[in-house]
This record gives C-alpha cells, structure tokens and sequence, in this order.
C-alpha cells in the first residue's frame, strides 16, 4: 500500500534536481531559456512526435547510443528549430560546447518550441549561461520560460510514501495550448523523479501514460514537429515502489494533459468524447478521435448548440461500423439521441442547453453493435483560437 500527497511547486520538490529559467530576448518579457540539472546522471525515457519531420533538438537526441544518461537538459521558447537541417543539429552542439565552459555536462540534451523555419539565434541562448543560478529550484521559472501561447504555467509534484516508511518524489512540468492532436500530443513535458526506477519500467510505464493522457487530447488535430515526453530519474530516493510509481506517474501525465485542454487557445470547455458499443476497442478509438478533432462539433460546442446531427455524422463519416437504429447519443446521462427519441422535445433541449454550459461534462456515444470503447479528450473551439493563430509570428 502507499499513499500520494500533493505538493506545492513543481520540480524544485524532487532531491537532486535544479532549475531555472531566465529571459534573453526571445520573448518581449518573461522567461524564454531554461533548464533542468541533475547533480547525478539520470536514466531517461522519452517519447517523440509521430510528424515525419522532427525537429533538430530530437534528431540531436537520437544521435546518442541506447540507454544513455544525462545530467542536462536546456529549453528554449519562441523557436522550434525545426525544418532548419543540419544546421540546426549543429547549433545545439555549439550551444553546449559553450555550457561546457561553464559546468560540467555529460550527453546534454536540448528541447525547443516556437515558431517553424528559423535557425536558433545562439548567442541570445548562450547568453543565458552568465544570468541562471544552476543550484537553483526555481519550477515556477522553469515553468514560465517554456510557455509559448499559453495563458498559465502547468506543473505539479507527488510525493509517494510507502507502508514500509520509504518515501520518493515525482514532478512534472508542461507546456502546450494549440497544436494539439493525439498522436503523441503536442506539447512539451519533462517529468523528474528521485525514485530508483528500473530503465525497464520507466519504458513501459510511460509508454502507458502517455496513451492514456497526452495520445488521448485535441484542441485542433495539428501535429507538431517538437512534441517530447521525457521522464529523468536520477534514484536519490533509493526508494521505489512499481504500483505506486505507476499511480503518480499516470496522475501526473493525466492532470497535465487536462490542463493543456482547458489552456487550448481561446477554449471555453472541456469535454470527454466516450465512445463504446463499438465493434472493438480500434474502432472505438477511431470514432472518439474523429468527434474530438471535428471542427463542427467543436464550434458547436463553442455555441452551447446540442446539435446532435454534428456528432452522428462524424461517427458515420469516420466508416466503422455502425446504424441509425442502434446508435444512442447521450449528454452525461440525457438522453440526446436513440432510435426511439430521434428529435428532441423541449423539455430534453432545455435540460441539454444546461449541461452544455458547463465547462466540462461528457458526450457519451453507443454505437450499440459490439463491446469496444475507448474516451479521449476535446475541447470547443472560439473566435480567440482563430485571432491567436492568425498572428502566431507577431
């Protein structure tokens, strides 16, 4: 058994770990360059965006042997560095020829967001060297230096205790508001731990994590080039636990995930896409996908419209299996849509108009022709979205 507390801050809470974040002009003001120390070498994990074309900073990962170790990791805003060649690749290994002069850096690696197509500018990054505290814990620095369009910072921290009086920490910071789509969600999140994790599970349990949070969210359907994942233990703790781990780190993932979705660009609502009846789970998932990447479902959400008619022709457009006699269309638990109840009395329309004025409820899908299911996660899509990504680069 173990139990799981909350606690204030983010990475700063776990043993052997530093950050900070500081501001060298990329942005007009806040934090724009940050990183993540760790006074041992951690064992790492990660998982990368399915876009054919990967940023520099996660090329430059890739060139490192199986299973190495890092005890440095630097983070950019303002500039993906991606579609900038191999010239992009050789600017992060400058920038930390450059660090090394400054602290000791074993396979450092580097991640970056922002806008597409343009080199990193070296000297403002570099100059970021001479401004950060690197035996500092400042998360809500850190936090701040990686947002882009963001509207708040997303981090939170565990601490697991273990019935034998064991006790490790785990953190999480992310950043993400557009660009989002479930394959493997577009953002960045950088998870610290001081618990003695096998390399092995820390492979297998983010891998499940991550399909459970970030593969499951959408805020437009657009996949980035820089979307990471990483999870660095370093094993201060000398404790661990796999259920527990496994516990925090799908709660951490969760959380994060769902704060990406209410911080997504202008949205008002967040909403889970609960599909099931289906002919099996891949189905399932294809529908639920389709409803919460659709931009009429969205808008109707966004109108507060119980327009079921967007919701059934996705499913059918999406070409599983499926009828107009079996399928049920349900708002939380109101009844939307059955083969019975086709068109909705004023009494339903009224009561559905209140549950979608909430900023969160369900839409619960059965297609009525198999045991599959699977839920991910949406949200609405407002005039802000638009306004936003219409001047992404000014």
């Amino acid at each position: 058994m173990f139990n799981i507390f909350s606690l204030k801050g983010g990475i700063s809470n776990v043993k052997g770990f530093f950050c900070d974040g500081v501001n060298v002009g990329l942005k007009e003001s806040d934090e724009d360059v940050a990183f993540i120390r760790s006074e041992v070498l951690c064992d790492i994990s990660a998982r990368f965006t399915t876009n054919r074309f990967q940023a520099s900073p996660i090329v430059h990962f890739k060139k490192y042997p199986k299973d190495f170790k890092t005890n440095f990791l630097l983070i950019n805003s303002k500039n993906a560095n991606a579609m900038t060649g191999k010239k992009g690749v050789e600017d992060i290994d400058e920038i930390f020829n450059r660090l090394s002069n400054y602290i000791e850096i074993e396979n450092p690696i580097m991640s970056s967001t922002g806008v597409i197509g343009y080199r990193l500018d070296r000297e403002k990054i570099t100059s970021s060297f001479d401004k950060f505290d690197f035996n500092a814990k400042n998360s809500d620095r850190l936090a701040r230096a990686i947002m882009t369009t963001d509207s708040f910072k997303k981090e939170l921290s565990f601490r697991v205790e273990l019935n034998n009086g064991d006790s490790f920490n785990i953190a999480g910071v992310c950043k993400g508001a557009g660009m989002i789509n479930p394959a493997m969600a577009t953002m960045l999140c950088f998870i610290t731990t001081d618990a003695k994790i096998p390399k092995d599970d820390m492979e297998e349990l983010l891998g499940y994590a991550t399909d459970k949070s970030f593969n499951r969210i959408s805020v437009d359907g657009d996949t980035s080039t820089n979307d990471t994942i990483m999870l660095l233990s370093n094993g201060l703790s000398n404790s661990y636990n796999r259920e527990a781990f496994r516990e925090a780190l799908n709660r951490i993932t969760f959380e994060l995930a769902m704060m990406i979705l209410k911080d997504g660009e202008g949205a008002n609502k967040l909403i889970a896409f609960e599909v099931k009846g289906a002919k099996d789970n891949k189905e399932a998932q294809k529908v639920s996908r389709a409803l919460s990447n659709s931009l009429l479902v969205k808008t109707a959400l966004f109108g507060e419209d119980p327009n079921w008619g967007r919701i059934a022709s996705t499913i059918g457009a999406s070409g599983v299996e499926c009828s107009e006699e079996s399928l049920e269309i349900y708002y939380n638990n109101l009844l939307i849509y059955s083969n019975e109840q086709r068109e909705l009395d004023k009494i339903r329309e009224e009561k559905a108009y209140k549950i979608m004025k909430q900023d969160s409820f369900k839409i619960i899908c059965n297609l009525g022709v198999g045991s599959g299911e699977f839920t991910s996660y949406g949200c609405d899509l407002s005039y802000e979205y638009v306004k936003i990504n219409a001047e992404y680069r000014t």
